[in-house]
């Protein structure tokens, strides 16, 4: 399959199935990693923020051309306005953007800034990179946030932990998600 088949692909279903895939999985939990990446977009430098819970799961995107606190205030209110309900801790690392918007949007919420503490979402941002190379990068705003905002809820699905469990739990598992991509893909 080309890189042009999946493009396509994201841009005739990709909403569809990412809303349905979210709305199964429900909320999630009250522990956000969150990290900033930076995307040439066309020659232009655009920055790609992105919230993780405490397994690994995305839970959102955004993808904006700016890093300070007016965006970080944006990805603050999707995310809000997504997940229905605040953190109780919220770990990131030690941009001043973060805790400029937290103070206004989200007073209440634990904030960790410490070293190392934020490699979860540091980690998810390698699936970006490679998604990336594979479709010789993004063309444009639009189609960067669209793609990686269904790939993210994709790879929740699949995103089983596989050296955690026994093979035939594995094989399961992988069974179960397929279907219910299938499900979601189908209906």
């Amino acid at each position: 399959m080309s890189y042009e088949s999946i493009r396509q692909w994201c841009l005739k279903f990709g909403k569809t199935y990412a809303r349905k895939l979210r709305n199964s999985y429900g909320r999630k939990s009250d522990r956000w990693f969150l990290d900033e990446v930076f995307l040439t977009i066309n020659g232009k430098l655009h920055y790609l923020w992105r919230a993780v819970d405490q397994d690994g799961d995305v839970i959102d995107i955004l993808v904006q051309k700016r890093k300070d606190k007016q965006a970080a205030k944006r990805f603050f209110k999707k995310l809000l306005k997504k997940q229905g309900r605040l953190p109780f801790e919220m770990i990131n690392d030690k941009l001043k953007s973060y805790t400029a918007a937290k103070k206004e949007i989200m007073p209440s919420v634990s904030h960790i800034q410490e070293q190392y503490s934020n490699n979860r979402a540091e980690n998810s941002h390698q699936r970006t990179r490679q998604q990336e190379r594979q479709m010789r990068r993004f063309k444009s705003h639009k189609q960067a946030q669209l793609f990686l905002s269904v790939h993210g809820q994709v790879n929740n699905l699949f995103n089983l932990g596989r050296h955690l469990m026994r093979s035939e739990n594995y094989r399961c598992f992988r069974y179960r998600a397929f279907n219910e991509l299938s499900e979601i893909s189908c209906a």
